[in-house]
């Protein structure tokens, strides 16, 4: 029944979203189904008209999914701390914090494909990790609100990281981070498969696996169990014997990790350089798409492939509607709206049906 109420509140949500969405584009002018029709093509889920030599298809649809990794697990990240009662507002800082050391420890490096790949992403959990896992220690032990932390960390990554991207790793020409070794990179660039170049993603298939067990962990485990009743009261949860303090410190442990697994998808995946002081939306955006998600996984996976279908089509509606690629951003905003009036309705009419059924009892007695 409660897995039945949240999915009709996604639906709900996305709807009002579209809809708001499509009154906008009426406004301007434009036709709404052709927008939206441009915006599947730019994900690969439609055809186009015509495509530059070796694209097609299936390689936008390869490209749609790189896109969307990072996302996923940062999505997954918010999820983790918002299960321990905890708001992890610094994904952005713990996907930079990981991108940038993985990038000098394994993508500057001669390491062979078969050993950088592997090490790539243990660096960024352990770097992730230890970052969300400082976070919740500070929340713990000297009651340091985590959305202040993160925040405050968000920036001391931001410049740190630029700081040696600057006098020490910048590429002349683009004055971005020096671009890493192909054999360090989790996206294998231009693969030649019956004429077509492709993009493939293998950090989705972590991805993919993360959500199960983020699933697994949560919903089938004592430390799931133990990481739930922190986070609806830490109170209870103390007096039942379990322990706070090492519940946060391991919810924010694991958020991080989960982050740094964003980080070094984004940054050694979908791209292969780090621009200085700029911190990625992936990390802000993955709070709506937790939300809409419902903090579930299984919600996470389906919202982060609905609204990254926006985020990432919306360059081809621009060009070839002509409107700004801006409106994807209010159509997001409005589902994350809707999301909490929606849930505000359901509960309206979840108290009329409980008031209705306390009447016809008593009317019965």
């Amino acid at each position: 029944m409660k897995n039945n109420k949240v999915l009709r509140n996604a639906v709900i949500s996305i709807l009002i979203g579209l809809l708001a969405g499509a009154v906008i584009i009426l406004i301007l002018g434009k036709n709404p189904l052709n927008a939206y029709y441009n915006l599947l093509q730019g994900c690969g889920l439609l055809p186009k008209a015509k495509y530059a030599s070796g694209r097609g298809m299936a390689t936008d649809l390869l490209s749609y999914i790189d896109f969307l990794t990072p996302m996923l697990f940062a999505a997954l990240a918010v999820a983790v701390a918002m299960k321990a009662g905890l708001f992890n507002i610094g994904v952005a800082g713990q996907m930079l914090g990981a991108g940038f050391m993985a990038t000098v420890l394994v993508g500057y490096s001669a390491l062979p494909a078969g050993l950088a790949k592997p090490l790539v992403l243990l660096v960024g959990i352990a770097v992730g990790g230890a970052m969300g896992a400082l976070v919740g220690f500070l929340k713990y032990r000297f009651n340091i609100n985590e959305v202040v932390s993160t925040i405050m960390f968000n920036y001391i990554v931001s410049y740190v990281v630029s700081f040696f991207i600057n006098t020490r790793y910048v590429d002349a020409v683009s004055r971005q981070s020096k671009v890493i070794s192909a054999a360090s990179r989790l996206t294998l660039q231009d693969v030649m498969i019956g004429g077509y170049k492709f993009n493939i993603p293998l950090g989705f298939i972590v991805a993919i696996i993360a959500v199960f067990v983020v699933k697994f962990v949560m919903d089938r485990t004592v430390l799931g169990f133990e990481l739930k009743a922190v986070g609806l009261n830490n109170t209870a949860a103390r007096y039942a014997g379990i322990g706070v303090g090492r519940s946060i410190v391991l919810s924010m442990l694991i958020s991080g990790a989960l982050a740094g697994l964003a980080g070094v998808t984004y940054y050694l995946g979908y791209f292969a350089s780090i621009q200085p002081r700029t911190l990625v939306s992936t990390g802000y955006d993955a709070i709506a798409v937790c939300l809409v998600g419902n903090s579930d996984p299984l919600g996470i996976l389906l919202s982060t492939l609905f609204l990254q279908i926006i985020s990432k089509g919306s360059t081809y509606m621009s060009s070839q509607s002509g409107l700004e690629s801006e409106i994807a951003s209010v159509i997001t905003a409005v589902i994350l709206l809707s999301t909490t009036i929606s849930i505000l309705y359901a509960e309206i009419i979840d108290r009329i049906r409980s008031r209705r059924a306390d009447r016809k009892g008593g009317e019965t007695a």
